[in-house]
């Protein structure tokens, strides 16, 4: 029934699905790995599925001639697809989709590049070292956070430094900010340094990780 519509109807033409390797997911009797034994006796079918699709960034921005003839930079990949037998709650069983998602970088060179020098410890101030690219357009509300590894968004730092107020140095090719000891994290671990751009509102620089 989806390959028949796929075919008829055009949104549906460019959405994928991974190989159905698993038993049909429906109709069960509740509680029960056994197709419906009720009066009806539904054939087993597989009703629930994951399609995707990728929105294809290149198309939609050429307009603007902003990704001409540029391959598109998300790319899916399906890793995994099965049903999951062991629920019994309902006539369904449910069915999930594990995928790899990669994403080339709209821009090759960072605003910004900075590094953690020497070693970071919560038993002393810590310096940062930081240069940016002269179209950078700074504010005074720029500011400098540090990062677990597996941080999700800009709100999950650890503590962060102002870019101006806690300047301690300052030449043509690179500035130094510092951190107090007191923010720095006693249990350690890795750590990213990540520059947060007020103008733009984004995150414009990642360090290298490293250990506190």
């Amino acid at each position: 029934q989806l390959n028949m519509a796929k075919k008829k109807e055009a949104f549906l033409q460019d959405f994928k699905e991974g190989p159905l390797q698993f038993k049909p997911t429906y109709k069960f009797d509740l509680d029960s790995e056994v197709y419906d034994t009720s009066e009806k006796k539904r054939k087993p079918a597989w009703t629930d599925r994951i399609l995707w699709k990728v929105k294809n960034l290149s198309e939609v921005a050429s307009k603007e001639d902003e990704f001409p003839e540029e391959e598109n930079p998300i790319s899916v990949t399906l890793n995994n697809y099965v049903s999951h037998m062991s629920y019994g709650i309902s006539d369904h069983k449910p069915v999930t989709g594990t995928f790899k998602i990669e994403m080339k970088p709209l821009v090759s060179d960072p605003l910004v590049t900075l590094s953690a020098e020497g070693e970071w410890s919560a038993e002393h101030d810590v310096l940062i070292r930081y240069s940016a690219v002269p179209e950078l357009p700074s504010s005074a509300w720029d500011w400098i956070g540090l990062f677990q590894v597996t941080f999700r968004h800009v709100k999950d730092y650890v503590t962060y430094a102002w870019v101006e107020d806690d300047e301690i140095s300052s030449s043509r090719n690179s500035k130094q900010v510092y951190m107090s000891a007191s923010e720095i994290p006693k249990m350690g671990g890795e750590f990213l340094l990540c520059y947060f751009s007020n103008n733009l509102q984004s995150i414009v620089g990642i360090s290298e990780p490293f250990q506190v």
